[in-house]
């Protein structure tokens, strides 16, 4: 199975696989994330993926502005590494972080 995200002005294809049809639907469940289409900062669609590692253990991804340099880092499950989400607020909306100088942290 196909599924296609939209980040920003990108279109991102993601193939799953699964021995029958449940654990095809079940592995496309875990692109639980939805389509970001603006920075929630500067408003810019000029938005890509990103992935880092910190202190060679800690694996990252996220979506970044390319314009202002925000992120809005994905989250895993605890019982399930494999499910990935967008992280939020309390409020529901997506925690977008603006860019800081390592020395302001």
């Amino acid at each position: 199975m196909m599924i296609s995200k939209r980040i920003g002005r990108r279109q991102f294809h993601f193939t799953v696989q699964g021995v029958n049809f449940h654990e095809v639907v079940a592995e496309y469940d875990r692109l639980s994330f939805p389509d970001v289409l603006n920075c929630g900062i500067c408003g810019s669609d000029n938005l890509d993926l990103s992935s880092r590692v910190a202190q060679d253990k800690f694996k990252y991804t996220s979506v970044k502005c390319v314009d202002c340099r925000a992120d809005l880092t994905f989250g895993k499950m605890q019982r399930d590494d494999q499910t990935v989400f967008l992280r939020r607020r309390e409020n529901g909306d997506l925690d977008w972080q603006p860019w800081r100088r390592r020395d302001e942290a």
